[in-house]
């Protein structure tokens, strides 16, 4: 669910988990059409032979799986705006941690945290989230980050 906060607001959802998304599957479709994207072919997202001795199949790109914090079907199950919002942006990331790699054919799933949201000027709110991604079956999530994004009002 999305959650919709008036400015008046923020300090009742500082700290609060915001969530579990649904599951999405990360097949070798969407992995080769993120390798033709960033011109990175590494065997072992696209080549399934030589990344089976290593892995145990290909996986996907690190970056793959960090670009899926972005997407609007995650942002619309769990994601966070401040009532008002005329733009969001992606303002950077203050911290990335890659933990375990996400096989092809698995199905991941994001849960996202408010750590903190800061009015940098007069309606400009930058949020900082902590995103973490599972791996259905995996113990280890494929990644946390610390996600920043700046709400326009």
């Amino acid at each position: 669910m999305l959650h919709v906060i008036k400015s008046n607001e923020i300090d009742t959802i500082i700290g609060k988990e915001l969530g579990k998304s649904d599951w999405v599957l990360v097949d070798q479709d969407r992995i080769d059409k993120f390798a033709d994207a960033t011109m990175d072919h590494q065997f072992i997202h696209v080549d399934p032979e030589q990344a089976n001795p290593i892995f145990g199949s290909t996986i996907a790109h690190g970056f793959l799986s960090l670009s899926l914090t972005a997407g609007i079907p995650f942002q619309q199950e769990i994601g966070l705006v401040i009532d008002g919002t005329k733009m969001g942006l992606n303002y950077g990331l203050d911290k990335v941690r890659f933990l375990s790699p996400v096989p092809v054919n698995s199905e991941v799933r994001l849960s996202m945290k408010c750590i903190d949201i800061t009015e940098k000027n007069p309606g400009q709110f930058l949020s900082k989230l902590e995103v973490t991604m599972e791996i259905k079956g995996v113990e280890k999530p494929a990644f946390v980050a610390e996600t920043l994004s700046m709400f326009v009002l």
